[in-house]
């Protein structure tokens, strides 16, 4: 496996040897990103929870899928690049504010209404 740091680097690495740069405008990058969670969730739209579960046993498909949530990833990290912010950073404080927002104690299993909207 390699760090977060290390994908983002092979990820703006591959991006710039096609000299794609000029179309990653943080703009087009959230749309890029939202067009392909669509495509992702296009493996799920009209299915049942069992259905899915019994589609990812099959290693093409659950490749297919992977392949999705590997496109998300791309232009997720590309978009954090873009805008300066510190994926990993960022992932790590939210973990803690959500921590913070949601404490076990309180939450755990179970979806508080006062808490739903939060």
């Amino acid at each position: 496996m390699c760090s977060l740091k290390n994908l983002e680097a092979q990820i703006v690495r591959f991006r710039d040897e096609r000299e794609w740069k000029i179309y990653h405008t943080p703009k087009n990058l959230a749309i890029s990103l939202i067009i392909e969670l669509g495509e992702l969730l296009e493996h799920f739209q009209w299915k049942t929870d069992e259905e899915i579960l019994s589609a990812v046993r099959d290693e093409a498909k659950r490749k297919e899928i992977a392949y999705e949530i590997a496109d998300v990833a791309i232009y997720l990290i590309l978009l954090s690049h873009e805008l300066g912010v510190d994926l990993e950073k960022a992932i790590v404080e939210k973990l803690q504010v959500n921590g913070e927002k949601y404490p076990v104690e309180k939450v755990k299993g179970e979806l508080f209404k006062e808490f739903s909207r939060v």
